[in-house]
């Protein structure tokens, strides 16, 4: 019974959903593009920041930055650094990774970055750098499939309010 009213809950809420596709679906590329860089505290904020300076949807940039959640931060930064790395020329040594993945674990989000910036400047140009390169990989063709959904999804609710009518 409580997940069919969550559930109706999130129906409604993206059938209310206002917008064009294109604003829509960029602002889940946004969302998703800053999801994927290793500022885990701040994703929310810069892409909302994002999409107000593009005039994307700001709910659903807050919404694509949930690609990075609990059960996928240790995945997104570990190929940040490890791309990151390899770009700059360095050895990626995935041991690094361990107190940070510690204070994932308990919450710590904060010991996270001091962790990283405490790291020296190659490690955080290699998880900006990787962070970028993976967002571009997500961001690109998620706006295509978003911008498909969206427009399917609008045209069926307008199919169904002239239904309704």
């Amino acid at each position: 019974m409580r997940f069919n009213r969550q559930f109706r809950y999130i129906y409604l809420r993206l059938i209310r959903l206002r917008g064009h596709p294109h604003e829509l679906a960029l602002g889940m590329a946004f969302g998703i593009f800053i999801g994927m860089t290793p500022t885990i505290p701040f994703h929310t904020i810069v892409a909302i920041a994002l999409a107000l300076t593009f005039k994307a949807s700001k709910i659903t940039a807050a919404v694509g930055t949930w690609i990075c959640n609990p059960l996928t931060v240790y995945l997104v930064y570990k190929y940040c650094y490890e791309i990151g790395s390899f770009i700059l020329g360095f050895d990626h040594n995935a041991k690094f990774l361990e107190p940070m993945v510690e204070a994932i674990n308990h919450g710590e989000f904060f010991n996270v970055v001091t962790t990283i910036l405490g790291s020296g400047g190659m490690v955080v140009a290699a998880f900006l750098l990787g962070g970028i390169v993976l967002g571009i990989l997500f961001a690109v063709p998620s706006y295509f499939i978003f911008f498909y959904f969206f427009k399917t999804f609008i045209s069926w609710c307008k199919s169904r309010k002239l239904i309704k009518a």
